[in-house]
């Protein structure tokens, strides 16, 4: 029996080689029937000789997997590992129903991603994709709070278009707002108390889709640490002027890149900026929604008459109020210009010797100097910098000069 069980394998054995050569034989004939096929029509019927696409090498920008196909391009940005920039593109990118490659998709991923907390700093707010996103969050367990402004907070979101914060409070996210007649005008944003995100974009329609703004965010514990104690101290009612000042314990270092972070009203804000301008060395570069501060556009005259390029971009409607300071750089012979954005630039920029940042919420004026809840982030980084010079570049390249009949110089 064993040998015939043998014989028999062998015979199997045999027949097995003759089938797989007849299948050989019809596969070769299939490939060179479809080849032909390629060769004089162009199609790929099996799809066998379409290159199939590589994967990316490592640190090359992948395809957003949210994006759809008639978006549009996305939103500018650059990251570097612990650091991430955005750039609102109203010319490119305003149809807020396709969200998918905006700054609005950007923090949509931070909330998505969060595990612990998220605790938000944020003066409007009208996007109801963020706040579904934030409903999520709260129903997975993560801690969500919310302050903000009571006129343009709590108030404004029962008027048409709104509801956003109605349907936080519906899932249990608690807001809380200042009660007063200034402003909670921060726009920042802390993820399981290890990532910050701000700048100067409201989290609404025309913050994201109508205006010029910026968005940095940064990945520090020690950063956020910082942002999360004026967070609590304004959840605990402390606006202000009476909230307390911790400005000597408000810089860090993430990455060798040097990082201050201020507060108003009760850090004296400008005062810090005043003296980065004064010891600018070689360029000066601002973009301002409301610049009605004298003393730092007379900072910026004196470097400019010692030899620093100094040159701004203006909000059009606010450099036309009495109180600007667009004429008085203008007069003194520094190069300033209006914005061309039909809506808004709503930057509040500052840009020293192409290497550091001043950036957040802050207006140059009085009011948000003295009386509102504003932050700004001063980051030291000449590879951060350059983003946004090329952002006051293309803004500049949008604007146009002041008209001269409508500036009496004396």
């Amino acid at each position: 029996m064993a040998a015939a069980k043998k014989k028999s394998t062998k015979k199997s054995s045999g027949s097995k080689k003759s089938s797989n050569s007849t299948l050989t034989v019809i596969i070769l004939i299939a490939v060179i029937g479809f080849g032909a096929i390629y060769s004089f029509t162009g199609k790929d019927v099996l799809g066998i000789f379409t290159p199939t696409e590589e994967a990316p090498p490592a640190g090359a920008p992948v395809e957003d997997p949210v994006a759809q196909p008639d978006a549009p391009p996305p939103v500018s940005n650059t990251s570097s590992g612990w650091w991430e920039v955005y750039f609102a593109d109203p010319l490119n990118i305003n149809d807020p129903e396709i969200w998918q490659n905006s700054i609005e998709a950007r923090l949509i991923d931070k909330i998505n991603a969060a595990q612990t907390s998220i605790h938000i700093a944020s003066f409007e707010f009208d996007l109801t994709p963020v706040a579904e996103a934030l409903v999520a969050a709260k129903a997975r367990g993560v801690d969500v709070r919310w302050v903000t402004d009571d006129e343009h907070g709590l108030e404004a979101d029962e008027e048409p278009g709104h509801g956003q914060f109605a349907m936080l409070e519906d899932a249990g996210i608690e807001i809380k707002d200042d009660g007063r007649s200034a402003l909670m005008h921060n726009k920042f944003w802390i993820f399981d108390g290890q990532l910050v995100w701000t700048g100067s974009t409201n989290i609404t329609v025309n913050g994201i889709f109508k205006q010029n703004n910026n968005v940095i965010a940064i990945r520090s514990t020690k950063l956020a640490e910082i942002y999360e104690r004026e967070f609590q101290e304004m959840w605990e009612g402390e606006h202000g002027i009476r909230s307390p000042s911790t400005v000597d314990q408000q810089s860090v270092t993430v990455n060798g890149t040097p990082v201050q972070v201020l507060f108003a009203a009760e850090d004296g804000v400008i005062g810090h900026l005043i003296p980065i301008v004064e010891n600018a060395q070689s360029s000066i570069r601002f973009l301002a929604f409301s610049f009605t501060d004298y003393p730092l556009a007379k900072a910026m005259i004196d470097r400019a008459a010692a030899g620093v390029d100094v040159a701004g971009v203006f909000e059009k409607v606010g450099s036309e109020t009495e109180h600007a300071e667009l004429r008085t750089l203008h007069c003194a012979g520094v190069p300033v210009r209006q914005d061309g954005n039909p809506s808004f630039l709503h930057h509040k920029l500052i840009i020293v010797d192409e290497r550091i940042v001043m950036t957040g919420s802050l207006n140059y004026s009085t009011n948000a100097e003295e009386s509102n809840d504003e932050n700004v982030i001063i980051i030291d980084n000449p590879e951060i910098a350059a983003l946004y010079i090329q952002e006051f570049e293309r803004v500049w390249t949008q604007g146009s000069d002041p008209d001269p009949a409508d500036i009496k110089c004396e």
